[in-house]
């Protein structure tokens, strides 16, 4: 069984590379950086190709810049470690390639011609090899098709070492056990809560000495922050957007421009199916209830999101468009005769065409082309605002002169009032120093402003009569918070001593089988910890916000060995563990084969490769 798995996580390990490998294809063509330096360093006898480095490069800042949504340069990538990780990782994979080398595995000629041949970059519509697409596409990342072959022969060996070396490994199930009774540990408890309403004594009003030395022993709650005093000027577009004259005939040519959106032919959501050499028989076979359409899918070795082509119009079908869209309702048409061979499509709805004329979508139109030229009325006025500024005139001028709008505000961290709701405002706000020069900066949604620092006020601590009723509340919440406590310890002594919770009025809520996972609804996050911190049999209470909690425990359980969730659990924590352990161990036997081989860089030529980035 075990052998089985592994033999299943090498093959995926290899489709994965593969899968980079021609992600990697797409990446940098034919450049050879120049001269004759193939190679960026080697790792015992095994080189690290500048291409193979090169393309590598580009997919991880590729990555990164997808997840932030703005293309990494290479200043930034380094800034951020990319392409030493980069380096590390070509560094490790070189050294794990020798290795096995040095060993002795290899893949056969047969392995690598049918990995090459299942690759679907290499593959036409009906799934058959082509030797073009394979040529171009090697053609296309300057390598040969002896390069492309030889790196795939060594991938495919190392990831037969990489699994031999991680594959395999079975945690100590002391280990797996222990893990599982912490997370499936099962407690049965009784609690209740004590809020305000349920003080047996309400809390008096505060005297004015309450509140002075309750200020006085907790002045780091009542401190006020850093805050600057800003004046400031800013145009939004809503401010101007009622002025702008609305132009009739551009708001037709607007409509025109976008007829696709307001005239929307007849769609059809439907699956298309490339029969291939199964058109003979694949009707009759569906017509009688030998198979379903899923089942000719299934044979093709496809999915059905491989063949969903979403909604189309008659156009988009191009030969088969007239009699899928011949079809009154939902069904299956075809086979039809197509430039990609016989094709079958599912129809799964009818989506009727729709218009929106002129005078519906005026309202909508009118708004987006106000709006747009107010925009541009507000960042055409920046050039004239700067000379203004640049001439030496004051914010409150420029207000006067123009149509932009005076401002003040006492600026502090987390401030979100008015033009603090935008995140350049903000910025600004908290890099710009007393004396800076104004300068016009533009928002996200087409506004302009210009501020200045009048004064910086350093933390302080609020006066007592500005804070005097934060006082109060806070006063009130720690008073009522310690009275809940002590009126709940007193029941807690009571439960103790083996009084019934009905003679002390206490209605307890009882829990069962309660895990680390749970969340007891009407408590705060950390009452299910303090209660697994709990011993059997214990009473105890538990604060939180405006409330105290008193639990009693009443029984510790392991976790249900009955519970199908248990077996599962187990398994998981297992095959975690395996992986966390295979990690290590794989990551130790690199840094060993590194050490071992030896490793050279030729720091000229990564900087060769890296001139060759933006």
């Amino acid at each position: 069984m075990a052998r089985g798995k592994r033999g299943t996580g090498s093959k995926a390990a290899v489709w994965v590379i593969l899968i980079l490998l021609i992600i990697g294809l797409a990446g940098f063509g034919a450049t050879n950086f120049g001269g004759t330096v193939n190679a960026i360093g080697t790792v015992g006898d095994r080189e690290i190709g500048v291409q193979r480095y090169a393309r590598s490069l580009q997919e991880q800042m590729q990555a990164f810049s997808a997840q932030i949504g703005t293309n990494l340069t290479l200043a930034q990538a380094q800034a951020f470690g990319i392409d030493r990780a980069v380096l590390q990782q070509l560094v490790s994979t070189a050294a794990l390639e020798n290795e096995a080398t040095q060993l002795g595995l290899s893949a056969g000629d047969e392995q690598v011609r049918s990995q090459i041949l299942s690759i679907p970059a290499f593959q036409l519509a009906d799934g058959s090899f082509n030797r073009e697409s394979y040529r171009f596409a090697l053609q296309g990342a300057g390598l040969n098709e002896r390069e492309f072959e030889e790196n795939l022969r060594a991938e495919i060996a190392r990831t037969l070492l990489q699994g031999a070396v991680a594959g395999g490994i079975v945690p100590p199930a002391i280990y797996t056990d222990t893990l599982l009774n912490y997370i499936g540990e099962r407690r049965n408890f009784a609690w209740a809560a004590l809020n305000a309403d349920a003080l047996e004594t309400p809390i008096p009003e505060p005297t004015d000495a309450d509140l002075q030395a309750y200020f006085d022993a907790n002045e780091a709650d009542f401190m006020l922050p850093e805050t600057r005093e800003i004046t400031y000027v800013w145009l939004t577009p809503d401010m101007i957007v009622d002025t702008v004259d609305i132009d009739e005939e551009a708001l037709r040519q607007l409509y025109e421009d976008r007829i696709d959106e307001f005239v929307k032919p007849e769609r059809r959501l439907v699956e298309r199916l490339i029969l291939g050499e199964a058109a003979g028989n694949a009707r009759e076979r569906l017509d009688s209830g030998e198979i379903t359409f899923e089942g000719l899918v299934a044979e093709r070795l496809l999915s059905l999101a491989d063949i969903d082509m979403g909604d189309v119009t008659e156009d988009e079908l191009d030969e088969a468009g007239p009699e899928v869209f011949a079809a009154t309702e939902p069904g299956i048409v075809g086979p039809i005769e197509t430039d990609i061979g016989p094709v079958m499509f599912r129809i799964n709805a009818i989506l009727a065409a729709q218009e929106t004329t002129f005078e519906q979508a005026r309202p909508d139109l009118v708004e987006e082309f106000a709006m747009d030229r107010a925009r541009r009325i507000v960042a055409d006025q920046i050039s004239n605002i700067d000379d203004l500024l640049a001439g030496g005139a004051t914010l409150e001028e420029i207000a006067d002169e123009t149509t932009m709008r005076l401002g003040q505000i006492d600026y502090f961290e987390g401030a979100d009032n008015d033009i603090a709701a935008y995140d350049g405002f903000r910025s600004a706000a908290e890099t710009t120093e007393q004396g800076d020069f104004p300068e016009v900066l533009e928002l996200g949604d087409g506004s302009i402003f210009a501020l200045r620092v009048d004064q910086v006020i350093a933390p302080r601590l609020q006066p007592f009569d500005e804070a005097r009723e934060t006082v109060a509340d806070s006063w009130r919440a720690a008073q009522t918070a310690q009275a809940l406590a002590d009126q709940a310890s007193l029941l807690a002594d009571a439960l103790k001593s083996g009084e019934d919770p009905a003679t002390l009025n206490l209605a307890l809520t009882a829990e069962t089988d309660i895990t680390r996972e749970r969340t007891i609804g009407g408590t705060p996050p950390e009452f299910l910890e303090a209660v697994f911190q709990m011993t059997e049999g214990e009473v105890r209470v538990i604060t939180g916000d405006a409330a105290a909690y008193l639990v009693r425990l009443d029984s510790i359980a392991p976790p249900d060995p009955e519970n199908e969730d248990t077996a599962s659990t187990r398994e998981r924590l297992s095959e975690l563990t395996a992986q966390t352990l295979g990690a290590d161990i794989l990551q130790a036997y690199s840094n060993a084969v590194q050490a071992k081989a030896g490793i050279s860089l030729n720091q000229a030529a990564i900087n060769a490769v890296h001139t060759q980035f933006p």
